[in-house]
Parts: C-alpha cells; structure tokens; sequence
C-alpha cells in the first residue's frame, strides 16, 4: 500500500456507501466488519460485502475483521472471494496466534495495534508471517492507556513513532497515518494530517469523504518536488554507469542511497494508479 494516500472507511452493512466510495477519489476503501458493525449485525455485514465483492469493485478493497470469536466467521465469508480483495486488515492485534489466524487468508494483512501490550510489541508483530503493514488504532489505545491527548496530539507521540519505527525496521511499508475524528474543521484536520507526514506516515485512514481530499493534497507531491526526484534519480543512474555510489546535486548536497530512497517514494507518492494497493 506504499503509493496510497487516502484509505476511506466504510461500514459493512452499508453497500451503497461501498459503491459511492468506490466511485470516490479514496485510493482504497476500508469496508468495516469490527467497530461500524454492532454485534447482532455481524452476519448480515457478512453477507451484504460478500454480495458487493461478487459484483466487482473498481478499485483496491481491504477489509476490517474483527478479533478473537468473530475472526473465524470473517474468514469463512471471505474465503471464496480472496480474488477481489487488495488485503485485511485484523482489528485489536496482538496475539500472534491470532494473526496467524488471520494470515490464513493468504492476502496482504494489515494489524490494528489498539492496545499498550500491542504497541509495546510493534517489532515482533511486525516480523510475523505474512504482515505486510502496521495501523495505530489511537483511540482504544488512549483509552486502554489512560491518555487525554490535546489537539497537538503530543501525547500519542512516542507510540507513533513505536509503529513507525518498527514498520521500517522489518522492511515494511510505512504506515498511513491514524484516522481522526475531525471532520468539520478543515484546517484543525490538515494540521494534524501534516504533522502525521514529518513523523513518518504515508497516507492516512479516513472515516469521512470530506477528510479525502485533504489527505490525497498533503501525500500528492507537487510537480517540482516530481521534477527534482526524477532528474536526482536520472543523475544517480548515470553515477552508477560510471562506478560512483555518490554525487554531489547542483545544491552541493551529497546524494547516496538514503537521498534516493526518499526520491523514489516521491515518485511513487505521484503515481497513484490501478496498483496502488
């Protein structure tokens, strides 16, 4: 899910907003079988995604499972159409046998850190088999640490960094940025999602069509960030025809792999087509 900028949520049992966020700027919608779904609507969400799979989506879907008891009934509703789905997504990771449970669908799998023990663990659940991206579920995580965040947000801060950090220590892709429930204040919520970008986040999670747009601005380079990623990129290639691993750019800044790296996420950030999942 690197080159994703806005993940859309939207309920299970809900198919007309499936197809509108479908047919929406959202780079991949996030259909919802835990939190949207009160328990005695678990099966009929089931169902209704099952049948709007099978009517064949545009673009990228992952979906939510629950944890623990429900998780085998996701998986059972889902296994015969594991063909149009981009991944999963397992809510309240933290048990790696869990996981496991939920690597069996053999798609991309996406953990819900939602607990301290979780975030404590970042690094180990991570590495599990079949892991492909970590989430940072803020909100239960305040209220299973007992934190008051402020609109800086400063208190989520080390556990941010925690999945950050880990993300990248096991070679995965960087995590989008945690969903908020800012969804009137434009300008509170472009604040909060740049701040996210600067501590390491590509893209975020949304719960709301107007937060879309928003997201996809702050994680779409602008055309002079693109033209310098590819012409640094062009001058490295050419630095390696010639033997050398580093250049000096026209700013007399030394570009070795490290600068590189961060130019091909640009490029990628600028290019958020049919394989963006």
């Amino acid at each position: 899910m690197l080159t994703a900028r806005s993940h859309l949520f939207v309920p299970g049992t809900r198919a007309d907003l499936m197809t509108k966020a479908d047919r929406g700027p959202a780079d991949v919608v996030v259909v919802d079988l835990e939190d949207a779904v009160p328990l005695p609507r678990k099966e009929e969400a089931r169902e209704t995604l099952a049948q709007w799979l099978a009517s064949g989506p545009a673009g990228p879907v992952w979906v939510r499972l629950n944890p623990a008891e429900e998780l085998a009934a996701d998986l059972a509703a889902l296994r015969p159409l594991t063909d149009r789905l981009a991944g999963v997504l397992l809510a309240k990771a933290e048990e790696p046998d869990v996981v496991a449970e939920a690597a069996s669908l053999d798609r991309p799998l996406g953990l819900f850190l939602e607990t301290a023990g979780a975030v404590l663990s970042a690094a180990a659940l991570a590495r599990l088999p079949g892991v492909t991206v970590l989430h940072l579920g803020e909100y239960d995580l305040a209220a299973d640490a007992g934190l008051d965040p402020g609109e800086d947000e400063a208190e989520l801060a080390w556990a941010r960094a925690q999945v950050v950090f880990a993300s990248a220590a096991a070679r995965l892709a960087p995590p989008p940025a945690p969903v908020s429930t800012v969804v009137s204040d434009t300008a509170r919520f472009l604040d909060s999602t740049l701040r996210a970008a600067r501590q390491g986040f590509v893209g975020r999670m949304c719960i709301h069509p107007s937060q879309v747009l928003v997201v996809n601005d702050v994680f779409t380079p602008d055309a002079q960030r693109v033209a310098d990623a590819e012409a640094l990129l062009q001058r490295y290639d050419q630095a390696l025809a010639r033997g050398a691993g580093v250049l000096v750019d026209d700013s007399g800044r030394m570009v070795d792999e490290a600068v590189v790296r961060s130019a091909r996420r640009v490029l990628a950030m600028s290019r958020p087509g049919p394989s963006r999942e």
